[in-house]
């Protein structure tokens, strides 16, 4: 079954900032922002062990576990199991480090054998209060590790997690699998395998107005001519193509924000927004099966299905192409 069949829509939700992402977020505002999702009809919800040390999880489970389980398909990750002991150490989480410094203080193993593949999806149904998972990302296999040692890691998730999710998913346990990674490499390796296969990926950050090169050169060619789909995380680039002001999970530097200055001021001369933009962009390409962006405010869920059903003129796409903002390869919405 291919990831446009399994998910209900276009646009999901992500939930990494539930993890209190780059902030402490009061629980009935991370609730809320759930319930407006549910409310606006999104019925795809993406999360991780890994925001906040398993906070996201509780909070998005506080509200999905009295919805019906039938209703809305729900991805979580594995990769990282969290246990009950807390932190005592700095953690280790390269250009992903401090960002749910106000999450969960427990620690976390950085982990992709088989037993820590079935550990954290039994813990990760236990913190959603659900009784089963639809998808399954392998989560950052290839973050923060360098040289041979990725390779290392790649191969303890290729003989553990990827056999696992495979048996879990060819026994109906879940409808399908795949990597969550901000690279591309491990997914083109993955594709390149005899063994076993994947159904899709959760791309972050790379294939976005801003991001999108690498993407389209080796990577979405082969899930293409594999019929492999994509879930597109981080269409706003960590939020600097929202308003905020991250890139890459870190201040966004000042040649990133000229071409965003540029982008907006395209965006306003055909009287489209830039996130109607980025997101409209990000799902044009055919492997594109769904975005989750993410949110803390409930208001930012309407803002984003808005985004998503904004008539942007095809004027606007032609000067996009034009301007040389874009690789003139990246398809465009509408065919234009």
């Amino acid at each position: 079954m291919s990831l446009k069949e399994i998910l209900p829509g276009r646009l999901g939700f992500g939930t990494a900032p539930l993890g209190n992402m780059f902030r402490a977020i009061p629980d009935e505002e991370a609730l809320a922002t759930v319930e407006a999702a549910w409310g606006q009809g999104i019925r795809y919800y993406d999360t991780a062990p890994f925001y906040g040390a398993g906070l996201a999880e509780e909070s998005l489970g506080k509200v999905l576990s009295v919805k019906p389980r039938d209703s809305y398909v729900l991805s979580t990750k594995v990769g990282r199991v969290i246990l009950d002991e807390p932190e005592t150490a700095v953690r280790e989480l390269g250009e992903k480090g401090g960002i749910f410094e106000h999450g969960n203080p427990n620690k976390m193993l950085h982990e992709w054998t088989a037993e820590a593949t079935e550990r954290s999806i039994e813990d990760s149904l236990k913190r959603l209060g659900v009784d089963r998972l639809d998808i399954v990302w392998v989560h950052d296999v290839s973050q923060d590790f360098h040289g041979d040692l990725w390779l290392q890691k790649f191969e303890e998730a290729r003989t553990g997690a990827f056999r696992v999710l495979s048996r879990l998913r060819d026994g109906g346990v879940i409808k399908a699998w795949g990597l969550g990674v901000n690279r591309t490499e491990p997914i083109e390796l993955t594709l390149a395998l005899d063994e076993p296969q994947p159904d899709g990926f959760l791309l972050a950050g790379r294939y976005t107005l801003l991001d999108h090169e690498h993407a389209l050169q080796r990577l979405l060619p082969m899930a293409q001519e594999q019929n492999v789909g994509m879930v597109v995380g981080g269409p706003y680039s960590s939020g600097i193509l929202a308003g905020g002001a991250h890139f890459e999970y870190q201040q966004a530097p000042p040649e990133i924000i000229e071409r965003v200055r540029k982008l907006k001021a395209l965006a306003e001369k055909h009287g489209v927004g830039i996130k109607a933009a980025a997101l409209q962009f990000s799902l044009a390409h055919p492997v594109a099966a769904a975005a989750v962006p993410g949110a803390t405010r409930p208001s930012r869920i309407a803002e984003d299905v808005a985004a998503l059903n904004e008539a942007v003129p095809a004027a606007f796409w032609h000067d996009l192409r034009a301007s040389g903002l874009v690789n003139p390869a990246a398809p465009l919405p509408n065919g234009a």
